[in-house]
């Protein structure tokens, strides 16, 4: 696609905002059809299907906040002149064409799009057939601002296709195609790393641990644990794994507190042989697999762990390497926990309900990597470029 200038770019953007207001209602109606047929087992799935008024709104800022960031592309990333007389210059540029694939969110249909639209590349959306009412309608949304600025509807297309068509497209798509995010449990992450001939940016699972140290002060272990724990289950930046440090002074209370705490608010509590003892519980963790697994409900598991160094080695062997506390009052101790713990986001006394792209200060957000390369963390605007090289000679050559 070809490149477009800032105030273009704004404009679609303006337009999104208006028709996003203005087809509101639409949107929320294409929505319940999505949830009348919807099973609400899955709660958290469920939970992540709905489109409401504020929804809507939610929507509208994400597009206003991209809008307001300065435009990535064309950004000057270094510059330097050789001895020979080259001048390099290396500026920030598209991707080209990135493929989302996503389950149940339709407000990825928006913060997907305006991310990757912002920054000049192409989108494909691969939306959950249980949301598919609701994205085509946000779609439309989509082709109707752009062709309000004159341009084509192909700069963000919907795909729908089922399970083998996908397979098929992944491993010989039908146009160029440079990145694909798939956003989504592990079953779907694997598909697309699988099938995909083109580069993978996996937004991985969450199953996300927190360390209570010997010394941690228990106001704040309880007032993060619950928030992290039951804010909002259907997040990947929940809280799954609670280890608490076997040489605390007060061991057995610490186990109990934290259990009464998250049960008074509805979360089931399974728990290791080492600790199962001395809680109210008698839900045994009967398999290792539980420590590997995302809950993505009111659910938590327990256990102990022997000092700082037995908490990291369990973390990096369990955890999905997305966001991990520890809660001390020793800084030394939180500052080797932080560079040792191998994940995106790592805190010390504070809630993993933060690792997110507007609360991070990055804005909309298009997933949170845990991959190593390009990018680990919110991927906002200024993550959805690439880079190249300006080299500016006067007849060089290398000899």
């Amino acid at each position: 696609m070809k490149l477009l200038n800032t105030e273009l770019k704004n404009a679609v953007l303006q337009s999104m905002i208006d028709n996003l207001d203005k087809e509101r209602e639409a949107i929320i109606a294409a929505n319940k059809k999505d949830l009348d047929a919807f099973d609400r087992d899955d709660q958290a799935l469920y939970d992540r299907l709905v489109v409401d008024s504020a929804k809507v709104d939610d929507m509208i800022r994400a597009v206003r906040e991209v809008k307001d960031q300065d435009d990535p592309v064309g950004t000057v990333i270094s510059q330097d002149t050789l001895e020979n007389g080259l001048k390099i210059t290396n500026k920030a540029a598209p991707f080209g064409t990135i493929m989302i694939i996503y389950e149940s969110r339709p407000d990825v249909t928006i913060e997907a799009a305006v991310l990757a639209f912002k920054a000049n590349n192409k989108i494909l959306l691969k939306g959950g057939k249980e949301a598919h009412h609701s994205n085509e309608e946000l779609v439309k949304c989509w082709h109707q601002s752009l062709k309000d600025n004159g341009l084509a509807e192909s700069w963000i297309q919907y795909l729908k296709m089922d399970r083998p068509t996908t397979q098929e497209f992944l491993r010989n798509p039908d146009q160029p195609l440079d990145l694909i995010v798939p956003r989504g449990g592990e079953r779907l992450i694997d598909f697309v790393k699988e099938h995909a001939t083109c580069a993978v940016l996996v937004s991985g699972r969450g199953n996300n641990f927190a360390y209570i140290a010997a010394d941690a002060d228990m106001e704040k272990v309880i007032t993060v644990l619950v928030n992290a724990k039951t804010d909002k289950i259907s997040g990947c930046n929940a809280l799954d794994k609670i280890l608490v440090d076997e040489n605390h002074p007060k061991f057995e209370e610490t186990l109990k507190a934290i259990e009464k705490a998250l049960s008074d608010k509805g979360v089931q509590i399974v728990a290791s042989d080492k600790v199962i003892g001395q809680l109210e519980t008698n839900e045994k963790i009967d398999s290792e697999e539980v420590w590997y697994e995302e809950f993505l409900a009111m659910k938590a598991a327990m256990s102990s762990v022997n000092g700082l160094d037995d908490a990291i080695e369990f973390i990096n062997k369990y955890s999905g390497g997305h966001s991990n506390i520890i809660l001390t009052e020793t800084q030394e101790d939180a500052e080797k926990f932080m560079e040792q713990i191998d994940s995106a986001a790592v805190y010390h006394n504070a809630s993993t309900r933060f690792t997110d792209g507007g609360q991070m200060g990055v804005g909309a957000e298009l997933a949170i990597s845990t991959d190593k390369l390009h990018h680990r963390g919110p991927l906002g605007l200024k993550q959805l470029v690439t880079n190249k090289y300006y080299v500016l000679g006067n007849g060089q050559v290398r000899k």
